[in-house]
């Protein structure tokens, strides 16, 4: 467990904007430890390398972003998938501020770290997979309770599938520079996810209820 206010947790915190910023390799240690207000002998007490440290931040990453999306309201819904519905509605809401700041860390590093470093990839990988498996029950019960429970795909493809949009989702935001295109993937994911379990009400939300 990372102390509040350490040193460690500051040079995580760093990474956290850094990387977002402006990508893995483009940041430097030197960069890291101004960022944290740290020494440079304080990066090396707590981190062997700037690899350690991209891993240690990716655990990290899923600690903080973990808390916060356990604590988020579409908890409350009853229904599997209005729960569903609702946590890709709270990814929208959240496109907030610059790209930065609503972009995730792991999904940068692995585009960079993919290849040339396993252990960074594992850990991001870790992360990602690990958010995924945290929709996959409520999207194994909507399956039940749609009748569907027996499709060719499963919970895990689909929970898989929609942390895909939403990493290209952040990707075009940066290329565009700003949200409103990974608001419009998101929209489409949830046209999508609606087509899956509730195709009665499909025409309804495409046309936004125009008949």
């Amino acid at each position: 467990m990372v102390r509040a206010g350490s040193s460690r947790e500051k040079l995580l915190e760093a990474a956290f904007g850094l990387v977002r910023a402006q990508g893995y390799a483009a940041t430097s240690v030197d960069e890291l430890c101004g960022a944290a207000g740290v020494t440079k002998g304080a990066f090396f007490h707590h981190f062997r390398s700037k690899d350690d440290l991209a891993v240690a931040a990716a655990n990290h990453w899923s600690e903080v972003t973990g808390a916060f999306f356990a604590a988020a309201p579409y908890h409350a819904h009853p229904d599997p998938f209005d729960r569903v519905i609702g946590y890709l509605a709270f990814r929208k809401a959240i496109l907030q501020g610059p790209v930065a700041q609503f972009t995730c860390l792991v999904g940068t590093m692995v585009q960079e770290a993919y290849d040339a470093h396993p252990a960074i990839r594992e850990a991001c990988d870790a992360s990602i997979s690990g958010h995924a498996a945290k929709l996959e029950e409520d999207i194994r019960q909507a399956m039940v309770n749609s009748g569907i429970a027996d499709a060719h795909w499963t919970a895990r493809s689909l929970a898989l599938h929609t942390q895909a949009v939403l990493q290209g989702a952040f990707i075009l935001a940066k290329a565009k520079a700003g949200p409103e295109i990974a608001a419009e993937s998101i929209d489409h994911l949830i046209r999508y996810v609606t087509l899956l379990f509730r195709p009665e009400t499909i025409r309804t939300t495409i046309m936004g209820g125009r008949q």
